[in-house]
């Protein structure tokens, strides 16, 4: 059987890589085991390697057939499918938000000083009304004004954002 075996092994994995697109060393041994099995039956008319390549064939059909190769497919897409849309949402999140923050930065630069600095302390720095008014030396009327125009003002010239989501 050993000679066998070293005489035909490139021809089975073929046979099994043709059908599985990888090697699989438990089909290739299960060929093997039904190709000692079946001996008595082989009949010297046609050629071995034909015979056991035959053989090899039928074992990844039972396979296909098989309940395991089902659920390995299950959970194998499932797997695969969730490690895609993962990596990928990740990837793509981590992308557009970086797009994104360099837009709403840029935004923010053009907007005039007086709404910027409100802006960056408010929404950047996390001052509060009260903190920015004396930072500012302005009432916090005045502070609560810029920051209403300022989001107003960015709202419109980032609409397209939201568009986005949409």
């Amino acid at each position: 059987m050993k000679n066998i075996i070293l005489e035909n092994k490139k021809y089975v994995k073929a046979v099994i890589y043709k059908f599985l697109g990888r090697d699989d060393d438990d089909l290739e041994q299960q060929v093997y085991i039904k190709t000692w099995q079946n001996m008595a039956s082989y009949k010297p008319q046609g050629k071995f390697k034909q015979w056991i390549c035959t053989i090899a064939a039928n074992v990844c059909r039972d396979y296909f057939r098989s309940k395991t190769y089902h659920q390995n497919k299950a959970e194998i897409s499932s797997d695969e499918v969730l490690a895609n849309v993962s990596v990928k949402s990740t990837a793509e999140e981590r992308i557009d938000l970086k797009k994104r923050q360099k837009i709403v930065l840029k935004a923010v630069d053009e907007l005039p000083k007086i709404y910027r600095e409100v802006v960056v302390l408010s929404f950047f720095e996390e001052y509060s009304i009260e903190q920015i008014s004396k930072r500012l030396k302005i009432p916090e009327g005045t502070v609560k004004s810029r920051l209403h125009h300022a989001r107003e003002t960015l709202k419109t010239n980032l609409t397209f954002l939201l568009g986005e989501n949409q």
